[in-house]
C-alpha cells in the first residue's frame, strides 16, 4: 500500500514529464543523494573507497557512455578501452602541461578531447552497422593502444613508459596523489557521476534521445521522416566519448594514479564495460548503474567467499570468477535481454498495483 499513484496529480506539462513523476520515486532519489553526499564520506574507509565505490563510480561513467551509443542509438561499439585512453592520456598531459589548471577542467578537457577522437573514428557508422561497425572499433581500440605503447610523447618519454598522476587539490584538498583521502575522491568523482547521469536522463528523453532511438529502431524509416543520420550517428558517438573519456581520465588520475595503457586499457576492459550494459540493461540509465554495480560488487563479493572464507587459492578463484560473468550472460542474454532494468521495471508494476492480480 505503500507504493500508489493515488492522490499524485499532476497539474502541468512540467509536472507530466518531469524525471521522476511519482512522489515515492522522488522522495526515494532525494534520499539516496543525500545519504551519497552527507553520511557516506564520514563512514568510508579506504578498502571501500579502493575496492568498491569509486571503481563503481568511474565504471558507471562509461557504462552511461557505452549505454548511449549502444543501448539508444543501436550502435555496437568493442572500442571502450581504446577511448578511456584516450581520456586518460588527454588527462596525463593536460595536467603536466599546465600544472595550475583547474582537476574539474582537466577531466572535462579530457572527455572533450576523447569526444573529439569518438567522432573520428564513428565516421564508419555512416556507412557500416552490426558485427562489421564492432570490427572497426575493435580496430580503434587496438590502434589507439598501440599508438599509445609507440609514441614516446603521449608518455613525456618517460623509460618505463608509465603515466603517473601528478597530486592536484580542488578547494584545499587533494584529489589525486598518494595522500589524497578517501572520502575527498569519493565526492570528486560523486559529483561529476551525478551531473553526468542527470544530462544523459534529460538527453535520451528530449529530441536528441528520441533521435537516437529512431535510428537504432529502423534507420532507414527514421531518416525518411526526417531524422538525419549523419546527425545522429556522429552525435552518439561524441557524447558517448565524452563520458567514457572523463571515465578513463578518472581511472588514472583518481583511481589507479599510474597506468600502463596495455595492462589497464586492453580488450578485457572494453569486454568489461559492454558486460555491464548487457546485464544491467540496454537503453537504460538504471540499468547501467545496475550492471556497473552488479560487476564491482559481485568479484568482491565472490573473492571474499572463496579467499576469505573458504581459503581458495586465488587463482581459482579468479577463474570461477570468469565463469560466472560468462554464464550470468548467457543467462541474461537468453532468460531477461533487457536485463537487470526491466526486472525492476516489472516489479515497480506489479507494486503499483499490489495486491490486485497482474
Amino acid at each position: 500500500m505503500f507504493y500508489r499513484q493515488a492522490g499524485d496529480f499532476k497539474t502541468t506539462y512540467r509536472g507530466d514529464i518531469q524525471t521522476f513523476p511519482l512522489r515515492q520515486d522522488r522522495i526515494a532519489y532525494y534520499l539516496m543523494l543525500a545519504f551519497a553526499f552527507l553520511v557516506v564520506p564520514f563512514v568510508i574507509n579506504d578498502y571501500w573507497a579502493s575496492a568498491v565505490l569509486i571503481p563503481f563510480l568511474i565504471l558507471a561513467i562509461a557504462s552511461l557512455g557505452l549505454n548511449i551509443l549502444t543501448g539508444y542509438c543501436g550502435l555496437v561499439s568493442l572500442g571502450t578501452g581504446g577511448f578511456m585512453a584516450v581520456g586518460a592520456y588527454a588527462c596525463y598531459k593536460l595536467m603536466t602541461a599546465f600544472p595550475d589548471l583547474n582537476m574539474m577542467i582537466v577531466v572535462l578537457l579530457a572527455g572533450f578531447i576523447t569526444a573529439a577522437v569518438g567522432l573520428l573514428f564513428g565516421i564508419p557508422s555512416l556507412r557500416i552497422k552490426g558485427f562489421y561497425l564492432a570490427v572497426a572499433t575493435l580496430a580503434a581500440q587496438f590502434f589507439l593502444v598501440w599508438l599509445f605503447n609507440k609514441v614516446p610523447w603521449f608518455y613525456n618519454y618517460s623509460a618505463s613508459g608509465q603515466i603517473n598522476a601528478p597530486e592536484r587539490t580542488m578547494l584545499g584538498f587533494e584529489v589525486t596523489g598518494a595522500n589524497a583521502e578517501p572520502a575527498v575522491s569519493y565526492l570528486f568523482c560523486l559529483t561529476i557521476l551525478t551531473v553526468l547521469a542527470l544530462i544523459a536522463r534529460n538527453l535520451t528523453r528530449g529530441r536528441i534521445g528520441r533521435s537516437w532511438m529512431a535510428i537504432r529502431d529502423m534507420d532507414i524509416a527514421a531518416e525518411i521522416i526526417g531524422v538525419n543520420p549523419l546527425k545522429t550517428k556522429l552525435s552518439a558517438f561524441a557524447v558517448s566519448s565524452f563520458y567514457i573519456g572523463v571515465a578513463g581520465a578518472l581511472f588514472f588520475s583518481v583511481y589507479l594514479g599510474a597506468v600502463e595503457v596495455g595492462e589497464v586499457f586492453g580488450i578485457n576492459q572494453s569486454f568489461l564495460i559492454l558486460f555491464m550494459i548487457i546485464i544491467g540493461g540496454l537503453g537504460s540509465i538504471f540499468g547501467s548503474f545496475a550492471g556497473a554495480a552488479f560487476m564491482v560488487l559481485m568479484p568482491v563479493l565472490l573473492k571474499n567467499i572463496m579467499v576469505g572464507g573458504l581459503g581458495w587459492p586465488t587463482d581459482i578463484a579468479a577463474h570461477i570468477e570468469f565463469m560466472v560473468v560468462g554464464g550470468l550472460i548467457v543467462i541474461f542474454l537468453i532468460v531477461e535481454p533487457h536485463g537487470l532494468a526491466q526486472l525492476w521495471r516489472v516489479a515497480k508494476e506489479k507494486l503499483l498495483l499490489w495486491p490486485f492480480p497482474h
